[in-house]
C-alpha cells in the first residue's frame, strides 16, 4: 500500500510540473530573516539579532478537549568574526515556561562555528542541525504549511534534530548539486519511547556519549523546477563502555546497537503551484537487545512518507503581491513498529494515516496565521499494552479529528 502511495505521489509531481522553467540554483539563497544574511554572508552587521516562534489553538474531537500553548520562541544570535570565521546560536523556550514536573524547556537549538573554505565550501562544529529531510533545516513556521510540522517528521524523524560534532558542506562549481556529510555523537537506546520513535534517544548536546558515533550525509540536486534530496544516517545506540556492556550482554563499540536511516524528497515549485513528497525508512538490526536491556518494546523498523500539494490564491494579483494565501493538502501514513523484535509486541495505534487540509495566509513573508483540520486513522490497540487504565479513559477511536489555529513569525 505504502508503496503505491509514493509512486502516486510522484506521479501527481511529474504531472503538475510540465513546461518548468529553471529557479534559482544552490548558490542563491532566500533571504528570509537576519540568520539567512549571517549565513549568505551579507550581513551589514557584525553580531546579528534573530529568531521565530509560534503559538496555537488545538480541539481534539476525541477527547473533547481544546487546548492552547505558546508552542516555542527561539532567539538566534549570531556574530561574524571575519570573511571566513562566524558563530550561529539559537535559545529556545519551549511551551512558554520551565517548572518543575511540568513539560517545558529551554535548551540550546544550534550553537556552532561555521569556517568557509570558500565561495562553495565550509566547515561547521558544535551543536548543528544535520541535513535529513525537509523541516530539520527548514523548521520556521513561514517555511511549511499546516500549524504542526508533518507527523512523519516529528516522529519518525525527529526534528529539530541536533547533536555535537562536525560538518562538512560544499556544492560543485558547474552543476546544481549540493552536498554534505558529518560525524556527530550517536543516539541513546535506553531513551527510546514506544510511540515516540527515536525522539527520546536523542542527547541533543547535553552530556553525549562518544564511545558511539554516526556518520549522515546527503546530497541535493537541482533541476528545472525541482529539487530532489537523498540523505542517510548510520550510528551506534549504545555508549556504554565495553565492560558495562558485556554485563549486559549487549553490543558495543562505535556502532554498537546500530540504527540506520535513509530519506529521500522531491519538492517543485511553479508560480502558484507546490507540491512535495518525502519517504524515510529506519532499520534497527538490535532492537532484540535493546528490548531485553530496557524493556522500551523499540521496533525493528518503521517507515513514514507524506505528499503534499498546495496553491497561492494570491499569485499574481497586483494588489496582493506582498501577501500569499496557500490552500494545502498533505496526507501522510507511518508505522512505528512496521516489523518488530521478537521480544516485541505490536501496537495497532503505531500504524497511523493523516489527512490534513488548511490553509497558510502570510500578510508579509516573515508573518503567518495557520488553520487546518486533520483526520486521522489507526490501526487497532492492543489490549496487553493498556496498563492500569483511567477509570475515565475514552474507549480508544481509531478514528480522531483535530481542528489547529496557529500563528508564527520569523525575523
Amino acid at each position: 500500500m505504502f508503496k503505491s502511495f509514493i509512486a502516486t505521489a510522484i506521479l501527481l509531481l511529474l504531472f503538475f510540473c510540465a513546461n518548468a522553467q529553471i529557479v534559482r540554483t544552490p548558490a542563491q539563497q532566500l533571504l528570509i530573516t537576519n540568520e539567512d544574511s549571517l549565513n549568505a554572508g551579507v550581513s551589514k552587521s557584525k553580531t546579528v539579532l534573530s529568531g521565530y516562534g509560534s503559538a496555537l489553538y488545538r480541539r481534539d474531537f476525541n477527547a473533547q478537549q481544546s487546548t492552547m500553548n505558546l508552542e516555542r520562541v527561539v532567539l538566534f544570535v549570531g556574530h561574524q568574526f571575519n570573511e571566513k570565521i562566524a558563530f550561529f546560536s539559537e535559545l529556545e523556550i519551549e511551551n512558554a515556561k520551565v517548572t518543575g514536573g511540568g513539560d517545558g524547556e529551554i535548551a540550546m537549538e544550534q550553537a556552532y562555528l561555521k569556517f568557509n573554505l570558500n565561495a562553495r565550501k565550509y566547515i561547521v562544529a558544535g551543536l548543528f542541525i544535520p541535513r535529513i529531510g525537509l523541516i530539520n533545516e527548514n523548521h520556521l513556521p513561514v517555511n511549511f504549511n499546516g500549524v504542526e510540522r508533518p507527523i512523519v517528521e516529528q516522529i519518525v524523524i525527529p526534528s529539530t534534530w541536533r547533536e555535537l560534532g562536525i560538518g562538512f558542506y560544499g556544492r560543485f562549481k558547474n552543476k546544481p548539486l549540493n552536498y554534505s556529510i558529518a560525524i556527530m555523537n550517536g543516539l541513546n537506546s535506553s531513551g527510546f519511547e514506544h510511540g515516540n520513535g527515536l525522539r527520546g534517544g536523542r542527547f541533543e548536546g547535553s552530556n553525549a556519549t562518544a564511545n558511539n558515533l554516526a556518520v549522515t550525509g546527503a546530497l541535493q540536486y537541482y533541476y528545472k523546477n525541482f529539487i530532489f534530496q537523498f540523505s542517510g544516517y548510520a550510528g551506534g545506540s549504545n555508549g556504554l563502555t565495553k565492560r558495562a556492556s558485556d554485563s549486559l550482554n549487549i553490543d558495543s563499540g562505535i556502532f554498537g546497537l546500530p540504527v540506520y536511516m535513509g530519506e529521500t524528497n522531491i519538492q517543485y515549485s511553479k508560480n502558484a503551484f507546490s507540491a512535495k513528497a518525502l519517504f524515510t525508512y529506519i532499520n534497527i538490526t538490535a532492537a532484540n537487545q535493546i528490548n531485553k536491556t530496557y524493556s522500551n518494546n523499540t521496533a525493528s523498523s518503521m517507515y513514514g512518507g507524506y505528499g503534499e500539494i498546495a496553491y497561492d490564491l494570491f499569485y499574481g494579483k497586483e494588489k496582493m503581491k506582498e501577501q500569499q494565501l496557500k490552500i494545502f493538502s498533505r496526507y501522510e501514513m507511518l508505522d512505528l513498529n512496521s516489523s518488530i523484535a521478537i521480544n516485541g509486541i505490536y501496537d495497532g495505534t503505531q500504524k497511523q494515516s493523516h489527512l490534513i487540509l488548511g490553509f497558510t495566509y502570510l500578510p508579509v513573508k516573515n508573518v503567518v496565521i495557520k488553520a487546518d483540520v486533520r483526520l486521522v486513522h489507526t490501526g487497532e490497540e492492543n489490549p496487553s499494552l493498556v496498563i492500569n487504565p483511567s477509570r475515565v479513559r475514552f474507549p480508544y477511536n481509531r478514528t480522531n479529528q483535530i481542528f489547529n489555529l496557529g500563528i508564527g513569525y520569523s525575523f
